[in-house]
């Protein structure tokens, strides 16, 4: 299974949905600020991709060291910027992993996922970390920006 994501629901290219989002700077949308007004974003304002990863039943482990061994260093080869990692304590499911990366904008994102997904050093790491079976069993993808009054930006 792909990093990317194959399971019920799930686009293996999430931005195949979204053709405004192919734009470098593009912000297809408008926040609001405070105050009411409406206030487009700047290119000074990231992008966060939250990620949030279903594990099969006892592969939670499994998934947590593969980030943790080998995948954050892979993503600091293609400069991918992480921006937080959780566990489920209390919730839906303790077999989550939830996630933030953070982007420039939608192209870098295009650009530097694509370039990680098809690493072979990734691929064989992926591959090796499910010798013994799937480790996921759904993941899900939003991209979300910040609002004018948010404390990330």
């Amino acid at each position: 299974m792909s990093i990317a994501g194959t399971g019920p629901g799930v686009s293996p290219d999430p931005l195949a949905s979204f053709p405004q989002a192919r734009g470098a700077n593009d912000r297809p949308f408008v926040s609001t600020s405070p105050k009411g007004e409406a206030k487009r974003e700047t290119d000074e304002t990231m992008t966060y991709e939250l990620r949030i990863y279903d594990c099969l039943p006892g592969r939670l482990p499994a998934l947590l060291k593969r980030f943790n061994d080998h995948t954050l260093a892979l993503w600091d080869k293609h400069g991918i910027r992480q921006a937080g990692f959780f566990t489920t304590v209390i919730g839906e499911s303790s077999n989550r992993l939830t996630y933030f990366v953070a982007w420039e904008s939608l192209a870098e994102r295009e650009v530097k996922w694509k370039a990680f997904t098809t690493d072979p050093a990734w691929l064989k790491v992926r591959d090796e970390s499910e010798r013994d079976g799937p480790i996921l069993a759904n993941i899900s993808s939003q991209f979300l920006a910040p609002t004018a009054f948010s404390s990330v930006k």
